[in-house]
């Protein structure tokens, strides 16, 4: 019987795919997808319900103590429960979408939710994606990818998606969007987005999706 869990770690810009891909890559691989921005989502719900000031760095660290945020899959779907709640219906609405990128800037709670995912990690053979799982959540991942493609690549991506629904929207704005939060998720105090020295550079720019998923478990050596 192996001694520790297998864990992948996936960090990589706004717009690269992490969580298609990851959640392709855990199907194939029987592994549990931690989805960590969901749980972000469930951290700021819980504070925007107990009526906290998002931006009063001691009162969100005082009211994160009594979050605890978890993930199981039921009937092959994630539900991501909060204190023993299922919230997966409240995770998306505007106003939790709106508040979250404050609430993720909050050291505490990144520190809060670090501990929460690595416990996650440590019970269960997953795969995890964001900005710093490589670095500084699961930097002892055995396998550790940082997947990107071209801002301009991101930003056509992300146009074919939101035409498709039906909203008009510029491609030059979008893309202008996308290097900003890359400047600032770069930039940014408390873990940036960078590339562990030990992580694979995966470059989705001329890749399909199913390339990238079987460079992936290839790179996983199953």
């Amino acid at each position: 019987m192996r001694d520790h869990s297998y864990n992948i770690a996936i960090d990589g810009p706004a717009g690269a795919g992490k969580s298609t891909i990851a959640r392709a890559v855990a199907a194939r691989m029987g592994l549990i997808y931690v989805d960590t921005g969901a749980m972000y989502r469930a951290i700021t719900l819980f504070l925007l319900r107990e009526g906290v000031d998002v931006t009063d760095a001691g009162a969100v660290e005082e009211k994160c103590r009594k979050a605890d945020v978890t993930i199981r899959y039921e009937n092959g779907e994630q539900v991501v429960l909060l204190n023993g709640e299922n919230v997966n219906p409240y995770l998306r609405t505007e106003e939790v979408s709106r508040t979250t990128s404050v609430v993720s800037t909050q050291k505490s709670v990144r520190e809060k939710l670090k501990e929460l995912q690595q416990k996650l990690a440590r019970e269960s053979d997953c795969i995890m994606d964001g900005r710093d799982i490589g670095t500084c959540v699961l930097p002892h991942a055995d396998v550790k990818i940082f997947l990107t493609a071209s801002s301009l690549v991101r930003a056509k991506r992300r146009y074919a998606e939101l035409t498709a629904r039906g909203e008009s929207c510029d491609l030059e704005q979008i893309q202008r969007d996308i290097e900003e939060r890359d400047y600032r998720d770069m930039h940014r105090e408390v873990s940036p987005l960078t590339q562990a020295e030990d992580a694979v550079l995966v470059d989705t720019s001329d890749m399909t999706v199913e390339q990238v998923i079987g460079r992936i478990v290839e790179l996983c050596g199953r």
